[in-house]
């Protein structure tokens, strides 16, 4: 059979594996993490561009004789899916990367596949991890967001680069220290690419961080230098770029931002409010995650008759305050809103979002000390934690404090299902619960849920 590679496959004994070795599979179900599980000689491995029902040939990227299991990508596919599309961005393309000698970029691993069957292959996902981590049986459409014309493309307002050795704009590789040079990002909105930071000598810089808002405000460009890297040398990127975006230096390890041009924050516009978010601040990335979240979790509070003049509710893992606002309007001067983010920048920039709202209190600390300092009691809360979900120990805070609803937002299953658990545990139910595509072509995907006490 032919390998793909510019290697070599190497035939090694069986039950053995060595990075490089190529091996033929038959391709399983989709799991969590963007993986497809596939065996060979009743060891699992993950594999990574595949659809299932394929049979593959793949090539072993992380492996060993006493690895549980092992991860692949696939390098040819020998029986395909008819869900199998031409990956729109060559990078990103398994096949064809490794073909050429080099593994593919991240951050679109799902480009082969029908935008109809991604959503499908996510909601399979979010349905097992309800399954086996919080013990509920139910299918839940992933929901397509914005226009349905654009074939999941143009779609981030926010993107992360590394720099290569030479000086030039990269990305790393899935799991991988390789940093591949890029002279695109079809994922990203055309405000990213029109910037093209691949044409810069970025030379002394380790990282680049880009925010371009959908609203069309100024653009930021987060320059990230290695140590050592002199401001002459940072004055020198600073005037290969466009004298209309803003650009500032910034050290990730310590949260600091440090102006070169223009502004260190840029301006945001979601459900009729303005937010300033500063730095690597957090913001959701799909430019219409905005105004589709803020209406889902109000459509679920106010529709329940859970978010009325008056009420007091909380937003936790409030970030700039996306939720804060809107929540504001809706509880009104007589209402209170508690706003907890534990990122100091961040809820500086919600305190200045917010500043004109009396009825708001913005605390700066992590949610489980804020809830622990004193007792408090609300008629609903939001809980858009991070990736990791919040825990066993803010569950049951949460609990504590009475709410008649929680709508909680998560961008990974598996914690928001574990978290689901703990809730069931205590006596509550999810009462309804959305899924949605806000990040096509990734495995990524968001929910909202609706949970209750259940007596």
């Amino acid at each position: 059979m032919t390998s793909h590679s510019n290697s070599s496959p190497t035939e090694h004994s069986e039950g053995q594996g060595i990075n490089g070795t190529e091996i033929v599979v038959d391709v399983g179900p989709i799991a969590h993490g963007g993986h497809f599980v596939a065996r060979h000689e009743g060891r699992v491995i993950f594999v990574r561009h595949a659809i299932p029902g394929e049979k593959v040939r793949v090539r072993l990227t992380d492996s060993g004789d006493s690895s549980r299991f092992w991860r692949a990508d696939v390098v040819e596919v020998l029986e395909a899916s008819p869900d199998r599309v031409a990956h729109f961005w060559k990078l990103a393309d398994s096949l064809g990367s490794w073909k050429w000698g080099g593994p593919p970029v991240g951050g679109a691993e799902l480009g082969h596949i029908s935008l109809q069957r991604q959503r499908a292959l996510k909601a399979d996902v979010l349905a097992e991890q309800l399954k086996r981590l919080a013990g509920l049986d139910l299918a839940t459409q992933v929901e397509a967001v914005g226009n349905n014309h654009d074939g999941g493309l143009g779609w981030r307002t926010r993107a992360s680069f590394a720099v290569t050795t030479k000086g030039r704009l990269g990305m790393h590789a899935h799991r991988s220290d390789v940093v591949v040079p890029v002279k695109e990002m079809p994922l990203a909105v055309q405000g990213i690419n029109e910037l093209r930071l691949w044409d810069l000598d970025l030379s002394g810089i380790a990282r680049v961080e880009v925010a371009v808002p959908s609203n069309g405000s100024r653009p930021l460009v987060l320059l990230a230098p290695e140590e050592g890297t002199s401001p002459k040398r940072l004055h020198s990127i600073l005037a290969q770029l466009p004298h209309d975006i803003s650009v500032a230096s910034f050290d990730p390890s310590k949260g600091e931002v440090l102006q070169l041009r223009g502004r260190t924050w840029v301006q945001e516009t979601a459900a009729g409010h303005e937010y300033r978010v500063t730095g690597e601040g957090f913001w959701q990335i799909h430019k219409d995650a905005p105004n589709t979240l803020v209406g889902a979790v109000t459509d679920y509070l106010s529709g329940g008759g859970y978010l009325q003049p008056g009420a007091a509710v909380a937003d936790l893992y409030a970030g700039a305050g996306l939720f804060t606002a809107p929540l504001a309007d809706a509880v009104g001067v007589t209402g209170s809103v508690l706003s907890v983010e534990g990122a100091p920048g961040t809820s500086r920039d919600a305190r200045k979002n917010l500043h004109g709202e009396p009825q708001v209190e913005i605390v700066q600390g992590r949610v489980e000390r804020v809830l622990h300092q004193r007792a408090r009691s609300f008629d609903s809360v939001v809980l858009d934690p991070p990736r990791a979900g919040a825990g066993k120990a803010v569950v049951k805070q949460l609990m504590a404090t009475g709410p008649r609803a929680i709508a909680y937002v998560s961008c990974d299953p598996a914690s928001f299902a574990r978290d689901l658990g703990y809730f069931h545990q205590g006596g509550w139910r999810l009462e309804s619960l959305r899924a949605f595509d806000l990040y096509p072509n990734t495995h990524h995907l968001e929910t909202v849920g609706l949970i209750v006490p259940a007596a």
